[in-house]
Parts: structure tokens; C-alpha cells; sequence
């Protein structure tokens, strides 16, 4: 059985028919081709206890004075620096009630004579085919991108201000919110 999905592409005013066969491919090789030292740690996923990650990260020690975000989470738990883009990013796990909810690898570019944007860039080609186009805004001396899963958030983050330059890439649980929350 063959099911053939059509529409009308809006650049080309014409319908496009893709088959389900072609779909399939596509997701799979997608999802194949989401291994990378950009994806979360083998074995690591958005929702485990503190126990979990060490038993997934051995190499993660605990944080002496742990940052301290918005709903109660707190980067109590840190990686050992890993590439990335031609980079050491070092990775902090943030947990809100021993769940994690947030893993944030940040670079430091200031002694970078492109001040991070080379790995901005190659960060973003990796985050495009990842999860393909992106949400993203350019001011000056900042640029963002980001991405969404049904669970995950994913942003980049590139800023370059007058004293201190560094590339930023989170992941996070995606927390949805209906109009009676706002």
C-alpha cells in the first residue's frame, strides 16, 4: 500500500506529493544523523535524578557554589570539557527537584580572534540539520537561534559585548503553557 501526502509549497505555488515510503526515509536518517558531540551525552536524557547522570556521566563532579536559574534550578553538577566546534565547551547539568532539566555547554570567547562566531556558525549549520530551520534574532553584539522538540527546547546563543564574548548551547525540558497560564 502506497499513501502519497500532497500539498502546495508556498514558494512554489504548485502541489508536492510526497510518499509515506519518502517520509520514513527521512525521518530515519534524521534521527541517525543526530548523533554528535552536540547531542546530549550518550546514555544522558532530559527528566533523570542526580544518581542517573552519574551513572551515565561518571566524569561529572559535583559544584561547589552551583549557578541559580528562574523555576528553581540550580547547576549543581559539571562535565568535563568536550569539543565542539573546534572548542572545549564545558557542560553544567541544572536540576529543579533532583530532576534534570537543563543542559547548558558554554564557551568563553574572548580570547578568540573571532570571538566565538566561527563556532556560532558551525554550531548553527549542525543545529539546521539537526532540527532544521531555526527561531532566530540578531542585535547588535547578540545572535540566537533556536529549536523545538515535543519535549526539548534547544538554543543557541552567540554574544560579543564590549567586555566579554561567549557561544552558549542548551538544551531544555519544554515546558508548554495554555492561555489560562499566562
Amino acid at each position: 500500500m502506497t499513501v502519497t501526502l500532497s500539498f502546495v509549497h508556498p514558494s512554489l505555488m504548485q502541489p508536492v506529493a510526497l510518499s509515506f515510503r519518502f517520509l520514513l526515509f527521512s525521518l530515519a536518517t534524521m534521527s541517525a544523523a543526530g548523533a554528535s558531540a552536540q547531542a546530549l551525552p550518550a546514555g544522558v536524557r532530559l527528566g533523570m535524578t542526580a544518581d542517573d547522570l552519574r551513572v551515565a556521566a561518571p566524569d561529572v563532579a559535583r559544584v561547589a557554589r552551583p549557578a541559580r536559574l528562574a523555576g528553581g534550578l540550580a547547576g549543581t553538577w559539571r562535565g568535563a570539557p568536550s569539543p565542539i566546534a573546534g572548542l572545549a565547551f564545558e557542560p553544567t547539568y541544572f536540576f529543579a527537584g533532583n530532576v534534570l532539566q537543563r543542559v547548558e555547554w558554554m564557551r568563553a570567547a574572548d580570547d578568540l580572534a573571532d570571538r566565538g562566531a566561527g563556532a556560532f556558525a558551525e554550531l548553527l549549520q549542525w543545529g539546521r540539520a539537526q532540527f532544521g530551520a531555526e527561531t532566530a534574532s540578531r542585535d547588535p553584539g547578540s545572535a540566537y537561534a533556536s529549536w523545538s522538540t515535543d519535549d526539548t527546547d534547544i538554543y543557541l546563543q552567540h554574544v560579543d559585548g564590549a567586555g566579554h564574548a561567549t557561544v552558549r548551547l542548551v538544551y531544555k525540558t519544554r515546558q508548554r503553557k495554555d492561555a489560562s497560564m499566562l
